[in-house]
């Protein structure tokens, strides 16, 4: 059972705020040794406090340990160990090559300059790597931070209450609990960069109080995520992988396939392999498995089971519910275009079959939708995989697997349009947080050479000062 939690109260969300404003402007988080400090110490708040980590998703989500621990725990201690090695080399300044010589003597360099003290606002499915993935960024760039988690999950956030001031500089790093009326709060200051995550509609509305700042902001806002399994993929590995990514954390993950594109002569044959993986998955069915973890809470499983009653498809499995927060995975045959599954992400464990005349029908389905944050293609067609990337949009585009790319850190996360914009992961986490501060030195030595520039203008400086750029020769095509 899920515990409960005191909120923070607006007066400490003011101190929280101006503690870590002052903070930055001490200069305490710029040395790479305090950074490189905190980034171990984060890593010993996780490694140290393992158990409760896995304890308190238990608690508040049903979510089998060894989920949390591969999917939401685990990556959080590979991108420290990641920015802890890259840390001097993230940080050293870059100098343009191929300068002309007129201005090689310049000291023209770009400096990662830390942007301050920023905000970062988590969901409730994934709190660690999506809360702690982003800290270790603003850690490794030399910024202050404020972190608010979900409310929906009380025990991970009285957890990391307890734990932050026991493991970091609580001048530099703050834990705020609460839900609307606090989070309302938080965004009427003023922040050096905001990085939320969740759904689209309170994208919108954290997007205009960070206009008000013109504060800086990472949106990820997941999607409806389209599968699309063509004539050529093996349908048996096609099931097992799609199934395996509709399962996790039940369906309620940004990049969860959301709904699946066949062509009308394989879907019984897609459907028997859904049931043969199930079988496997469960043998007693996902219902009484400890395996999948619950819905967050009971509006949410009467919402899907509400969109289960109005479909106009036909439950080829799953369907059945228990208590308030357990949904089977359920699988959904013959969903039409037009559906009720097909309107907003669904976000739970239940997948819509939708079938399609060939892949110009089911490219024709994704473009009429907004940008999704993934899209998964199961081919062995080099051709077709080509036509995807060229002619799709989407934050991520994924061949023959689906949440996988959640693993690889080395490339950028983010998504596009209605699924967010701005991206993280390894270095691009660091990068959300430091601004590219432009340095030139321009020699008082230089200045009979820059006379030209001054007036009056005659025609002979003109002819000088277009030969360094307007009347430069181009390449031939």
């Amino acid at each position: 059972m899920a515990g409960t939690m005191t909120y923070t109260s607006l007066e400490d969300i003011q101190k929280v705020h101006r503690t870590v404003t002052e903070t930055f402007h001490s200069g305490l988080t710029q040395p790479l040794a305090f950074r490189r400090a905190q980034l171990v110490q984060l890593g010993k708040l996780i490694q140290e406090n393992e158990a409760r980590f896995l304890d308190a998703m238990q608690k508040d989500l049903g979510k089998a340990p060894l989920e949390t621990g591969i999917a939401d725990a685990g990556p959080v201690v590979y991108s420290i160990a990641k920015a802890l090695e890259k840390l001097d080399e993230w940080n050293a300044p870059d100098r343009p090559a191929d300068l002309p010589a007129w201005r090689a003597g310049w000291d023209t360099t770009v400096y990662k300059t830390p942007k301050g003290a920023v905000l970062i606002i988590t969901p409730w499915n994934y709190p660690y790597v999506i809360g702690l993935g982003p800290l270790v960024g603003a850690i490794a760039a030399g910024c202050t931070a404020a972190l608010k988690p979900s409310e929906a999950l009380p025990t991970v956030c009285e957890m990391f209450a307890e734990l932050f001031p026991r493991y970091l500089d609580t001048r530099a790093y703050a834990i705020v609990k609460g839900a609307v009326r606090e989070t309302t709060c938080l965004l009427e200051h003023r922040w050096d960069h905001i990085f939320y995550t969740g759904s689209t509609r309170v994208g919108r509305i954290v997007a205009a109080a960070a206009a008000r700042f013109v504060t800086p902001l990472t949106l990820e806002l997941g999607g409806k995520c389209p599968v699309v399994v063509a004539d050529d993929t093996d349908i048996a590995v096609a099931a097992r992988r799609i199934l395996y990514g509709k399962q996790a954390n039940a369906g309620q993950v940004c990049v969860s396939p959301d709904y699946v594109l066949v062509p009308r002569a394989r879907q019984d044959e897609l459907l028997d392999a859904f049931a043969k993986v199930a079988a496997e998955f469960w043998p007693d069915g996902s219902l009484a498995s400890p395996d999948l973890a619950n819905v967050i809470n009971a509006a949410a499983r009467d919402r899907l089971t509400g969109l289960l009653a109005k479909t106009r498809g036909k439950v080829a499995l799953g369907g059945e519910v228990e208590g308030d927060r357990r949904l089977a995975v359920t699988i959904v045959r013959d969903v039409p275009e037009d559906d009720i599954l097909m309107e907003d992400e669904i976000f739970g464990p239940v997948l819509a079959v939708v079938p399609v005349d060939d892949v110009e029908h089911a490219l024709r389905l994704i473009r009429a939708k907004p940008t999704p944050l993934a899209i998964y293609v199961y081919t062995e067609s080099d051709a077709l995989k080509q036509r995807f990337l060229e002619t799709t949009e989407s934050g991520t585009l994924v061949l023959n697997d689906t949440y996988q790319q959640l693993a690889v850190q080395e490339m950028p996360f983010g998504g596009k349009g209605d699924s967010g914009y701005g991206a993280w992961f390894g270095k691009d986490s660091f990068d959300i947080f430091v601004q590219r501060r432009s340095y030139v030195n321009v020699p008082i030595a230089a200045d009979p050479h820059l006379a030209v520039r001054y007036p009056p203008y005659t025609q002979e400086k003109l002819d000088i000062l277009a030969g360094f750029g307007l009347r430069m020769p181009l390449p031939k095509e």
